[in-house]
């Protein structure tokens, strides 16, 4: 029996899961399906005091509360810079790493240090005319969701706490790279924003040539949120990870 954790990217809940910690727990493994705080069914939280390490702690607290050892962390989209953090504070209690379609940081980066600089003042300006200091989501279309899934995941998304875009992380880059990793590419739609990270995985100087051991990329045709619109090829790539 593995233990898998799952943690959700900009916008999204738990909820975003559903299909795939089914899927999981049908073939007899623990899932844990993180909230980050003032997101999802936590959005009556949401705040300006919310930053990366509110969410850094929310996945290690998890973690530690339950007992887990040998988890299989999946990380989607801005959930790269959180998972990253975790592997590199809590490394001895994971067996992978998966970064699905997530950003993947160089030490002293932050979220929106790979995004274009429009982005980048689009979504700060987003932040600082809300009371909450948030900026809204996106139309869903963006992540190549269409009908009834495009419904659900507008209904749902919630705005995103403004303190975690620009927030840097520090960490050792031996520590992560450590670990086993794998980059789950969703190609088809590509989300722009995730282009540079989607480069960097298959760059043998990445991490200064720390990436490439250890790790694999795995590319699935189909859009950025493919818990959703691939949840049984998405849970095979996590079941192979947990061996």
């Amino acid at each position: 029996m593995a233990n898998f954790v799952l943690v959700h990217g900009a916008w999204h809940g738990a909820w975003c899961w559903q299909r795939v910690s089914a899927l999981l727990q049908k073939e007899g493994h623990r899932v844990h399906a993180v909230t980050l705080t003032g997101l999802g069914e936590r959005a009556h939280l949401l705040s300006p005091v919310i930053n990366l390490d509110t969410h850094i702690n929310d996945v290690i607290h998890l973690i530690e509360a339950e007992e887990l050892s040998e988890v299989v962390l999946a990380v989607h989209s801005y959930a790269g810079m959180v998972g990253t953090a975790v592997a590199d504070r809590l490394g001895q209690r994971l067996k992978h790493l998966v970064y699905v379609d997530a950003v993947v940081p160089k030490p002293g980066e932050s979220w929106s240090s790979t995004q274009a600089g429009a982005t980048q003042q689009q979504r700060m300006a987003a932040a600082q005319a809300s009371p909450s200091f948030s900026f809204a989501p996106p139309d869903p279309a963006v992540f190549g969701l269409q009908g009834a899934d495009h419904a659900w995941v507008k209904r749902r998304q919630t705005p995103h706490p403004g303190n975690t875009y620009q927030a840097p992380l520090a960490f050792d880059v031996q520590r992560v790279a450590a670990l086993p990793r794998t980059f789950v590419s969703c190609t088809q739609p590509a989300l722009a924003t995730i282009e540079p990270s989607r480069l960097r995985v298959q760059d043998p100087a990445f991490w200064d040539g720390a990436w490439l051991p250890h790790s694999a990329f795995v590319e699935l045709k189909t859009g950025h949120d493919p818990m959703i619109s691939e949840p049984a090829a998405l849970a095979r790539i996590l079941l192979d990870c947990a061996g």
